[in-house]
């Protein structure tokens, strides 16, 4: 299934087709990434959607779309499957319903779905014939070319496989390797993160305006702050203490701040908002077996 050119990293393009079963926010920051760094074009991609409505982005856009789960599995050579847990096994019943068995071989699908194992997406796809299945955990920020993914294999991937995983997800931002043992833990992290980030911002902007500083630019300001201390934790390669300590001074208006965020117990509520999405995910992956 190797159909990846490539004679250095600026010169990547796939010819496969990709499908995506379920096509909501995930869905679109993967393909929006390849496309946008050209590594296919919409004309590749197959769509399906248990609704036409949801469908009319992608219509927009170019892709093939259908409400036929099987169509997809004959059309596309990877097949992403972007749906929410708990519906995993109703869509792969519709696709073993609907899909043509000589089509339908040798496929690699791709699970984005938090909390369901390797092992149990085999289980599930184990009538498709040389199924082939990978896991990986990404985030929305794929979509401005700034993702943090992590990756594990299935015992049926190939080394093609995994190189075209990397490369899909590496050219929007970073990709790792890591045990199927932490993939829970780096979707908290890295999956719902985002989201805590944005609440920070919006926080931050909300002082801001407290102050008097109009909504649109505290807003800016806020999101760029957030950016360039994050651009320092990952160019500089100091501890996020170490670079923290370099704008603290002594009895200055920093360690005032500082001093309230701990009386807020900000460190705290982060780390159990991780802690809840972790067992979040873990629960959404049982309940698709109950």
């Amino acid at each position: 299934m190797n159909s990846l050119k490539t004679c250095d990293s600026k010169s990547v393009k796939f010819f496969q087709k990709f499908g995506f079963i379920g096509g909501g926010n995930i869905a679109k920051a993967i393909c929006e990434g390849m496309v946008r760094k050209k590594l296919i074009s919409f004309s590749q991609v197959y769509v399906s959607s248990a609704t036409t409505s949801s469908l009319q982005y992608w219509k927009d856009k170019g892709a093939f779309t259908t409400t036929v789960n099987g169509e997809i599995a004959d059309e596309a050579d990877v097949i992403f499957l972007a749906v929410k847990p708990h519906i995993l096994a109703e869509a792969v019943a519709q696709l073993l319903q609907t899909y043509t068995p000589a089509k339908a071989t040798n496929k690699l699908f791709i699970s984005v779905l938090a909390g369901t194992t390797l092992a149990a997406i085999e289980n599930i796809l184990q009538e498709v014939n040389g199924a082939r299945v990978m896991r990986v955990m990404p985030n929305t920020p794929l979509l401005v070319g700034e993702g943090c993914s992590v990756y594990c294999p299935g015992q049926y991937a190939t080394e093609d496989d995994i190189n075209l995983v990397k490369t899909i997800f590496e050219v929007s931002g970073v990709c790792e390797l890591v045990p199927e043992s932490l993939i829970s833990a780096v979707g908290a992290l890295a999956g719902s993160g985002p989201a805590f980030i944005y609440i920070i911002i919006e926080a931050l902007s909300d002082g801001g305006v407290k102050l008097g500083i109009p909504r649109k630019t505290s807003t800016m300001f806020a999101a760029q702050t957030v950016l360039g201390a994050a651009k320092m934790v990952l160019e500089t390669g100091k501890h996020p203490g170490v670079l923290k300590e370099e704008v603290t001074s002594p009895g200055g208006t920093t360690i005032a701040g500082i001093h309230e965020l701990e009386k807020g117990g900000l460190r705290a509520t982060l780390m159990d908002a991780l802690e809840a999405a972790a067992k979040r995910s873990a629960v959404l992956g049982q309940q698709k077996h109950n």
